[in-house]
């Protein structure tokens, strides 16, 4: 076989240079999707983020507030993000067995509280599920302790990270955006306790 300028390929077809370039990019983009998933895999199994506060107010009257679901309009960081919010309230009125549906737009999504345990003024539990904009399943914990004059407040919360949470993790900063929403809650409280 002639080649150009009179060479000679011995059974050998030519790869044209794009070629070449092309499976070296996806050589090269496979490897890092590999390493990426990787090391999405290593990230933590469980996730905790938690904001606190000092109120001077007596730990029984903020417990007050979070105790009794349907005190959480005056003070519940997402309860402003959509004006037609539709919120269904079951179970007990307040207390253990308290349960607290939502269901909104984008921004707020749809999901259920119930509260597991309620220990007056000291504990909350809440059982907390998101069912959109993605399903998750959480465990809400506030803890108050009174001081001489004013009341340390703290809210947890506490869930598994499946795969796609670890790989959402490498681009989202779940501890940043949901505790600034803590910031706002607890910045609320303290100005409804305060008054």
């Amino acid at each position: 076989l002639d080649g150009p300028a009179g060479g000679r390929h011995f059974g050998r077809n030519p790869t044209p240079v794009g070629a070449d370039m092309l499976m070296n990019i996806l050589i090269v983009a496979g490897v890092a999707l590999v390493a990426l998933l990787g090391f999405a895999a290593t990230r933590p199994d469980s996730f905790r983020i938690e904001r606190t506060a000092t109120i001077k107010a007596p730990a029984l009257k903020i417990f007050g507030f979070l105790n009794d679901f349907h005190e959480w309009t005056a003070w519940s960081p997402w309860e402003k993000l959509d004006p037609a919010l539709r919120r269904t309230y079951t179970g007990a009125a307040s207390g253990k067995g308290a349960a607290y549906a939502w269901e909104g737009n984008k921004k707020v999504g749809a999901g259920r509280m119930e509260i597991t345990d309620s220990s007056p003024p000291s504990r909350l539990a809440i059982k907390l599920d998101f069912l959109r904009p993605f399903e998750a399943h959480n465990a809400i914990e506030f803890t108050l302790e009174q001081a001489a004059g004013f009341t340390h407040i703290s809210w947890a919360m506490v869930g598994a990270n499946n795969f796609m949470s670890k790989l959402m993790s490498l681009v989202m900063n779940m501890d940043k955006m949901v505790g600034k929403d803590f910031e706002t809650g607890l910045a609320n409280l303290k100005d409804l306790a305060e008054k």
